[in-house]
């Protein structure tokens, strides 16, 4: 398990921590108690930013640790979730569910006696509502030690407070979707650098939910490597024959750099063979046949302008395929292909995806509600 060895031991309470603002609130809450907190930021390519916790320690003096979920996360949205998704493809109480099962295990394992969140009665209209909150108590197994500290007063008192071991009195009555309450709880705690309110999750998204359905939707097992590489580039499919092919192109070096690093044993590299431009990547592409590779490297070349103007100068441009396969075995193919876009490549678009995604819930619930939340309900996860 990821432990900052600076960590404080036994902590009482872990709080589940995005980062945003309610849930430092929730920890500073609890700490001015006199309690021992232990925050645990959860991550997956959805969300999440391990990489500011060293930041987030010192801004806010506070006791972090990250714990990556997305295993778990990617197994859920395979096997979809059983509430449903919102307006895009969030799926954010299975997903409240799934993280507070995690903070659970860890919680155990790390001795604490009760957990935290930032969660804010009726903030956000698909999973903070009264009903639904109970749904995910009660689902996520944690009814005996979840404490939501800032709408404490507004619900039912739990068992750290009947105990005595928080003083529910001390707790704040937050609810709504103002931010007034939070902004004054924050200038108590002297809090000067506050987070802007925002979606913190990829899959609220629109074009980033584009992306990431056709990987859902067509790949067997799609796991956290699968949807990092949807995170990457531009993104294209194309079916032929009962056969999908999936690629991304990078826009820029950065993109570059990250899809190289999201190459797997039978991806194939595509590039220019003499010359600089972009990267792309297909995925499980030393399988594909040469048609199909040349296809590819003729719309990663069109996004080079100096390829463009050889290729019109000349015969077409030089591009490179190669691979290596999880036996170590290696592999390449070479051409010369005309820099092209259309017709054969074609971008997820949003629309056909939203579709696809309300017909598979339909039939998936047999005509039933998906969740608890009425269809159409878009909800901007932060805390």
């Amino acid at each position: 398990m990821p432990h900052h060895p600076d960590m404080s031991p036994s902590p009482q309470a872990i709080v589940l921590f995005s980062g945003g603002l309610d849930s430092i609130l929730a920890a500073k809450v609890l700490e001015e108690q006199g309690l021992r907190v232990r925050c645990l930021h959860c991550h997956s390519p959805f969300f999440g930013e391990p990489s500011a916790v060293p930041r987030w320690r010192r801004r806010h003096a506070l006791d972090i640790d990250a714990l990556d979920v997305a295993d778990d996360f990617c197994a859920m949205l395979r096997e979809r979730p059983a509430h449903g998704f919102g307006k895009t493809l969030n799926p954010c109480v299975d997903c409240k569910i799934l993280l507070l099962r995690r903070a659970r295990r860890y919680m155990e394992e790390v001795g604490a006696c009760f957990l935290a969140t930032g969660e804010v009665l009726g903030q956000r209209p698909m999973s903070q509502r009264r009903d639904v909150l109970n749904v995910i108590r009660r689902e996520a197994g944690v009814g005996d030690i979840l404490l939501r500290p800032l709408s404490a007063r507004l619900l039912e008192p739990t068992p750290m407070e009947t105990s005595g071991l928080v003083d529910r009195e001390r707790l704040p009555a937050i609810s709504g979707r103002g931010r007034h309450a939070q902004l004054e709880l924050a200038r108590h705690f002297g809090l000067t650098d506050i987070p802007t309110p925002g979606g913190g999750c990829k899959l609220t998204e629109k074009e980033n939910a584009r992306r990431y359905w056709p990987v859902l939707a067509h790949l067997p097992a799609p796991d956290s490597g699968d949807f990092a590489l949807a995170n990457l580039g531009r993104q294209f499919w194309h079916e032929e024959n009962g056969d999908r092919y999936w690629l991304a192109i990078g826009r820029n070096s950065g993109d570059n750099q990250a899809l190289q690093a999201a190459t797997r044993p039978g991806d194939a590299r595509i590039f220019l063979a003499d010359i600089p431009g972009p990267l792309a990547v297909g995925r499980l592409a030393s399988r594909w046949p040469d048609h199909i590779l040349a296809a590819a490297a003729a719309l990663m070349a069109s996004y080079s302008g100096r390829a463009v103007r050889e290729a019109e100068a000349g015969d077409g441009v030089g591009v490179r395929a190669q691979w290596h396969t999880a036996e170590g075995q290696t592999g390449s193919w070479q051409g010369r292909v005309m820099p092209a876009r259309e017709g054969f490549w074609q971008e997820p678009l949003w629309e056909p995806a939203r579709e696809a995604i309300r017909a598979e819930q339909k039939i998936r619930l047999h005509g039933a509600p998906c969740g608890p939340q009425p269809d159409g309900v878009e909800e901007e996860e932060t805390d």
